[in-house]
């Protein structure tokens, strides 16, 4: 994905009405420092579970500890990473960011402690709690001035931002695949050296100062935010629909294997959504966009969610096992990857209409810490659902009540 086809991605005309302008040279770095990140990030996270269990042998529940601390490292300081470019511009808190992951590789692929470990995974965490919500910002405000400056769809601009870091998240799997059958060690070298020559292009072509980016003093930011409750209302929806994201993880599994006797078809499926959101996403957007208002897109990719949730409610009495047990799996999981490409590139392109001038990135990083602290608690609850022992139609039915909810939750768009 290069520079050059991104802008032929963005430009493609309705016919009869002219082409909007190309994209800026910042706006195209930025979309593929956001596939360069997920390929680096996902050549080594993938397999870390296993290395800490098989390959340090680590007790189960220091290996979910381990993940979870890598979890929380990065979400819940998102809010910080964004206060921080705010404060300070994008450049020293990305080039930072890259620092510390390319040290956090490094130190995680030596690393044969469980106090090594956990510095390490700390590490890698805050690194993408640094950089990535000043790219996500600086990405949703050029986004804002190529639409008012083209007459465009700034959600075609964070479309295009989500199928790059879809293809770096598919393509880092594989890479790390082939890096494993040397060793971990050399997985986690690899991934540090993409993070190399991501620090290295952005010393080069980002710009010291990014013009009309304001900043702001750190203090009074976050009284400002939990007073608005425009905002406060999109996160609590936009938790909910990661919520029900997240169950690709927590409630698929389980049905995958009650059908199919093993989680091996689980690969299948992944690629499946990850392949659906590299090809559909753009055109998607460019459909819901010349047909629904930003609201409406939301409203009706929480309903997709809802519905691939009940149609595997509906199908469990049945009991269907084998090939044709997979089926309503494989129809959630379509169905939440279309629900997911109509809410998620609208909510972050909303997300400066509702920020404080000069305050987007920690506004972009709230959107990130918020709803990752509900999906941690919602996911605890959903993991007590799940082993509840109720018949089973009733958990898939609750977590289709979920995106639901969150249609209650959507603030009016002005």
């Amino acid at each position: 994905m290069t520079a050059a086809s991104i802008g032929r991605l963005v430009r493609k005309p309705r016919r009869g009405v002219p082409p909007p302008t190309p994209l800026s040279p910042l706006l195209r770095l930025l979309i593929v420092t956001q596939l360069a990140f997920n390929i680096g990030f996902f050549a080594v996270l993938p397999f870390l579970s296993e290395h800490l269990g098989q390959g340090i042998g680590m007790a189960g529940w220091l290996v979910g500890f381990v993940l979870g601390l890598r979890t929380f490292s990065q979400q819940g300081l998102f809010v910080v990473g964004g206060a921080l470019a705010d404060r300070y511009g994008i450049r020293p808190v990305v080039l930072a960011g890259c620092l510390l992951r390319i040290a956090g590789f490094v130190w995680l692929g030596f690393a044969e402690r469980t106090w090594a470990v956990v510095g390490a995974v700390l590490l890698i965490g805050f690194a993408a709690a640094l950089f990535s919500p000043a790219v996500e910002s600086e990405v949703a405000r050029q986004a804002v001035l190529w639409e008012e400056a083209s007459g465009g769809d700034r959600t075609r601009v964070l479309a295009l931002f989500t199928v790059a870091g879809q293809a770096g998240a598919f393509v880092g799997p594989l890479l790390g695949a082939l890096l494993l059958a040397a060793d971990f060690r050399t997985a986690c070298l690899a991934g540090a050296g993409v993070f190399v020559l991501v620090l290295a292009g952005h010393a080069w072509l980002l710009p010291q100062r990014v013009p009309g980016r304001v900043q702001v003093q750190v203090k009074g930011g976050a009284r400002l935010l939990l007073r608005n409750r425009r905002f406060l209302a999109l996160c609590c929806a936009y938790g909910a629909y990661l919520l029900a994201y997240n169950q690709l993880y927590l409630a698929l599994p389980a049905e995958v294997e009650r059908a199919a006797g093993s989680q091996a078809p689980l690969a299948w499926l992944f690629a499946l959504s990850s392949l659906l959101v590299v090809t559909a996403q753009l055109p998607v957007t460019r459909w819901a966009g010349e047909r629904l208002a930003p609201r409406r897109s939301m409203v009706a990719g929480l309903a997709l969610i809802a519905v691939g949730f009940s149609a595997v409610a509906l199908a469990r009495p049945a009991g269907w096992t084998g090939t044709g047990g997979l089926v309503p799996a494989a129809g959630f999981v379509v169905l939440l990857t279309l629900g997911q490409m109509l809410v998620a590139p609208v909510a972050r392109a909303w997300v400066p209409d509702l920020a404080e001038e000069g305050r987007l990135g920690l506004y972009t990083g709230a959107l990130s810490s918020v709803s990752g602290l509900i999906v941690l608690v919602g996911s605890s609850a959903t993991g007590l659902l799940l082993d509840s022992g109720l018949p089973p139609a009733v958990p898939w039915l609750v977590l289709a009540a979920v995106p639901l909810a969150a249609l209650g939750l959507l603030p009016r768009r002005r």
